[in-house]
């Protein structure tokens, strides 16, 4: 296998085993957060609906532009706990 086939084979697992221990509900939503190389993503999901409450990412808005990575999830945390206030969520998993 190679070693770009086997780090997303990794990924993969790695999905699998923290979704089978981690979900969220109503009450209590999941709080997903992705980076890739360039951008970084954040979402609240209610696993027993299947929906996103709130979503940020690096991407759009005020986020756009050439700023530092750690600035980027610094903002990107702001907007999305702005977001989830404005839905009434208060604790995530």
């Amino acid at each position: 296998m190679s070693a770009r086939k086997e780090k997303m084979s990794g990924l993969q697992r790695r999905k699998i085993r923290v979704r089978k221990a981690v979900s969220g509900t109503s009450e209590r939503p999941r709080l997903n957060v992705y980076r890739s190389n360039k951008h970084i993503y954040a979402q609240i999901i209610d696993d027993t609906h299947s929906k996103t409450l709130a979503a940020a990412c690096t991407k759009t808005g005020d986020n756009a532009g050439n700023i530092k990575k750690t600035d980027a999830a610094k903002k990107v945390g702001v907007i999305i706990g702005k977001k989830a206030i404005e839905n009434g969520i208060t604790k995530v998993v």
